[in-house]
């Protein structure tokens, strides 16, 4: 990459936003694009923009700063976050033509062979000044979480489980298209776009534009999926980066992401969809959800309790092959108890009307995603033990013709996302009418995850209670990354599915009869 690489352009001409209606006031052409090192500038790996018959630099681009991405088959944006020369023609970014698509598809792989160069060549070099800076995202999340993140993200099979939850899907959909008059010649930014199906659904509902805007390998996929659905993928730009480094080259009137994970907050996505919001949405734009819901209720379930606690039955042996395994089985209890569990459960299994707590993506600060304290108080509905906390969520799409919800609820049409209960490992005996209190803080860490501490308390009823006085504590401590997902057993709803074995074996009675040549035994 030392020697510089040079490729003729037709013209290059200040970019024009699709919401502006002027035209761009003037172009240049021929003009030539050279990739690069300036050794006045410490070897700084540069794009510059010449006259094709002239040896005067144009425009002289920072490749540290710079962004490329594809308008259509002959032409490309470029955007810098940096300064450029003084000989530049105008601040804002610049729209390069080529003279044909085969040069443009040259030009970007050089473009993506010269970037890597400059994230090779590290971040340090010896007069102190930084080729690459590290984003808000680098400083709080811990490289090897993300790596996996991104990795696990970057593969289709699990694109396709999202997509095949279809309560998920339809819901983004039927709130899209419902809601034409949000989307009708807007520009959107889609956060995480994924395989992009969110941003063709934008286009769908008339969108003038869409940034799709995805960091894993996945953005490869969602070009080719655009690109074989040419009359809406038109107007489509897929951007590869993170919503934190990346530039676009104006601001959108509308945001649409599906940044939920486990519990909504897992994976801290919410904290990007927030810095998103900062950094391109116009004031009062819309957001697509705008707010989610956490939904929380004491439940009971005995059987559940049992099965984790059984789960270190191993470590009550005391011969295990002669060794004494007795010791360690306080710290498999504590391991076992310390997941949260994912799976679909009864509603009827909770003993208390739930509480929300409410986080507004349109107004809250990504710092306040950091850590998130939630004040427990429920009013007991029956006499039974309390096993732990049931939670689950639900999002708004706030529409401005139809308001739609997404909901993960007990009871509802299952999702991937499924529900989560954390458990106690000591369960609180309540009383009808009893008051049940505590505590619920999540705190976000480096792992890309939360650390739940969970405090449930009863209190005395009668006269002990106006002193505040707790007859009984439980506390536990969960990590939300590290779940046990319990999908396999399927939840029983309604009692008239209890029927349904009988019904089975009938059936398989009657099958085994009919073999044998008894076709009339056990009719129905």
């Amino acid at each position: 990459m030392e020697v510089p690489q040079e490729f003729p352009l037709a013209s290059i001409s200040p970019f024009v936003p699709s919401s502006s209606s002027s035209p761009s006031c003037y172009s240049i052409s021929p003009v030539v694009a050279r990739f690069c090192f300036d050794s006045e500038r410490f070897n700084e790996l540069q794009l510059q923009f010449d006259r094709d018959s002239e040896n005067t630099v144009l425009i002289n681009f920072d490749l540290r700063t710079v962004q490329l991405f594809k308008l259509d088959a002959v032409q490309s944006l470029c955007v810098s976050t940096g300064e450029t020369s003084e000989e530049e023609i105008c601040s804002r970014p610049i729209t390069i033509e080529f003279r044909n698509e085969e040069e443009r598809r040259a030009f970007h792989c050089a473009f993506e062979q010269w970037k890597k160069e400059v994230v090779d060549r590290g971040s340090h070099i010896a007069n102190g000044r930084v080729l690459e800076s590290r984003s808000k995202f680098d400083d709080k999340i811990d490289a090897s979480a993300a790596k996996m993140y991104f990795h696990y993200y970057g593969q289709l099979i699990y694109q396709q489980t999202m997509l095949q939850d279809y309560v998920r899907t339809g819901t983004y959909h039927a709130a899209v298209i419902e809601n034409q008059a949000d989307f009708a010649g807007r520009v959107v930014v889609d956060v995480g776009a994924g395989t992009g199906i969110l941003s063709l659904f934008a286009v769908q509902a008339g969108a003038k534009h869409v940034y799709a805007v995805e960091a894993s390998e996945m953005a490869e996929c969602a070009r080719q999926l655009i690109a074989g659905n040419p009359l809406l993928g038109q107007r489509i730009t897929v951007v590869k980066g993170k919503v934190e480094e990346v530039e676009l080259p104006e601001k959108a009137d509308i945001l649409i992401s599906e940044p939920m994970g486990t519990l909504l907050v897992s994976e801290r996505m919410l904290e990007s969809y927030v810095i998103a919001r900062d950094r391109f949405l116009v004031p009062n734009g819309k957001m697509f959800p705008t707010l989610g819901r956490i939904h929380m209720a004491p439940f009971c379930d005995e059987q559940l309790y049992i099965e984790i606690a059984n789960k270190a039955l191993f470590w009550q042996q005391r011969n295990y092959f002669g060794v004494n395994m007795t010791p360690l089985h306080g710290n498999a209890m504590e391991g076992f108890f310390s997941q949260p569990v994912v799976d679909d459960f009864d509603p009827r299994l909770l003993v208390a009307p739930a509480i929300s707590h409410v986080l507004n993506f349109a107004s809250i600060k990504e710092e306040d995603l950091y850590e998130i304290d939630v004040p427990l108080k429920f009013i007991a509905s029956m006499c039974t033990l309390v096993h732990g906390l049931a939670c689950w969520f639900d999002v708004l799409f706030n529409g401005s013709t139809v308001q739609r919800w997404l909901t993960t609820s007990p009871g509802a049409p299952t999702t991937h996302w499924h529900q989560l209960r954390c458990v106690l490992p000591q369960p609180l005996h309540v009383m009808q009418g009893q008051e049940i209190v505590g505590r619920l803080r999540m705190i976000a860490h480096s792992a890309q995850s939360y650390t739940i501490h969970l405090t449930m308390s009863v209190k005395i009823c009668g006269p002990g209670a106006i002193q505040g006085g707790i007859l009984l504590t439980s506390p536990c401590k969960l990590e939300l990354r590290d779940p046990y997902y319990r999908m396999s057993q399927a939840p029983n709803y309604s009692s008239a599915e209890d029927e349904q074995p009988n019904q089975l074996i009938q059936t398989l009675v009657n099958r085994f009869m009919a073999r044998r040549g008894n076709i009339n035994a056990y009719p129905g």
